[in-house]
């Protein structure tokens, strides 16, 4: 275990033997820190926390403080990180604001500078936040989502697999897999993300399906509704059939298309 003299590690932390901790760093009692992790200078990590093996935490970052909730009435809750998790500046992470609950952070994540994660966010496995991205509370994020630079989501709100929020996007409404979220604007969705759909694998068979599944839910006229009944007659499985159930289990209703005229294609 390599720990710089500057730090302070409570007694009741449980830090693993190869875990380098840097200067200034604070380590509660009752935080577990995984096999291989490294935590620059400055950073600080509350009681609450379990961090898997693997991550990088860099300078000034605080995981676990407590909830910004006013209904916040104290008891034990925690944050949840998987393995090898990159967690960049001045990073905050706050933990569940109900007892017992969490926040979670899927392995693989990449939260980069002055990224905000609220109480009980749950973000699936390599999610990428860039700088400036901020979380409310009980956002879910499915797997392989990018949230540009300065993206905002609002409470509740859920973020579909493999989707995309471009840059300054406001989100109120729930993002459909595989979409585009316009940029510099509030509950648009633009297109298709393509380029993510390619680089997670899927084949072009598979692409096509969302392109058609985007066009029946967005272009053709029919309400969310009559687009789902036609989504399940049409698509029993696979990603498509994903888009339509994600869209039937939305409560904040998902976000309306405004973009291009071919915005719901995706390549062969």
């Amino acid at each position: 275990m390599s720990i710089h003299r500057d730090a302070r590690v409570e007694d009741g932390a449980e830090v693993a033997a190869d875990a380098e901790v840097g200067p200034f760093t604070v380590i509660a009692s009752g935080a577990r820190v995984g096999a291989g992790c490294v935590l620059g200078p400055h950073v600080v990590i509350h009681s609450s926390v379990r961090l898997g093996p693997g991550c990088r935490v860099h300078a000034g970052a605080v995981l676990g403080d407590l909830p910004q909730d006013l209904s916040f009435g104290g008891g034990e809750s925690g944050v949840e990180i998987g393995a090898s998790c990159v967690i960049r500046e001045g990073v905050t992470i706050h933990r569940g604001t109900k007892p017992d609950t969490s926040t979670v952070v899927g392995e693989g994540c990449f939260l980069m500078a002055n990224s905000h994660v609220a109480h009980n966010v749950r973000l699936g496995r390599r999610v990428i936040l860039a700088n400036g991205v901020l979380l409310a509370g009980y956002v879910e994020v499915g797997d392989g989502a990018f949230l540009s630079g300065n993206a905002v989501v609002h409470q509740f709100t859920r973020i579909g697999r493999l989707a995309m929020l471009s840059g300054l996007a406001g989100i109120g409404k729930d993002v459909p897999p595989f979409c585009i979220a316009e940029s510099c604007a509030r509950n648009a969705v633009a297109g298709l993300n393509v380029v993510g759909m390619r680089r997670a694998g899927m084949n072009p068979e598979q692409r096509r399906a969302v392109a058609a599944a985007f066009r029946i839910l967005y272009r053709s006229g029919l309400s969310v509704r009559q687009a789902l009944e036609r989504l399940r007659a049409e698509f029993p499985d696979g990603p498509a059939r994903e888009m339509a159930e994600f869209a039937a289990a939305s409560k904040r209703g998902i976000c309306p298309f405004r973009g291009d005229p071919g915005g719901g294609e995706a390549d062969g």
